[in-house]
């Protein structure tokens, strides 16, 4: 789209609070205004470097590797979206790891979980969404802490 319009400036103005607001680090709209005439919108932003650095400080060390397998590297271990045993966000809104304040969590770390069973609830829109484990197994990490802010695709448990 070439021109600009001042809807369009209120409406990204619009994004970049949203974004702010829910702690979001990117999102990204498109709308259509007819056959050739269309809006695509990107807002993004970086965290703080000191949020980063505690991120990656807050990883847990891997136990040395032997001798045969590939070392990783330090991103991909920092990077939990990397593990292929992570259960990724289904939406973007915030997480609970128990039904209701002060009772016992869904799951912690070392249950065994059966696919189907509930891990924690996303509510987004004050609408309670029950988050499915994808499969059985062990719950290894939780990366999430109760009534924090999610992302769609963040990973929120691994399940080995």
């Amino acid at each position: 789209m070439t021109k600009t319009n001042d809807s369009d400036v209120k409406f990204i103005q619009a994004l970049a609070e949203l974004l702010t607001a829910n702690d979001l680090t990117e999102l990204e709209v498109m709308r259509e205004y007819g056959d050739s005439d269309s809006l695509n919108v990107r807002v993004s932003r970086q965290l703080p470097v000191q949020q980063i650095v505690q991120s990656v400080a807050a990883a847990p060390v891997a136990a040395a590797a032997p001798a045969a397998a590939p070392l990783a590297t330090p991103a991909a271990a920092a990077d939990p979206s990397n593990d292929p045993n992570a259960v990724p966000s289904p939406m973007v809104g915030t997480a609970y790891l128990s039904a209701e304040p002060g009772s016992a969590p869904f799951v912690k770390i070392g249950d065994q979980v059966t696919e189907g069973q509930t891990l924690m609830i996303i509510e987004a829109m004050k609408t309670m969404n029950h988050i499915p484990a994808p499969k059985s197994g062990t719950v290894k990490r939780v990366l999430v802490d109760d009534g924090t802010p999610v992302e769609f695709g963040a990973p929120l448990m691994i399940i080995e």
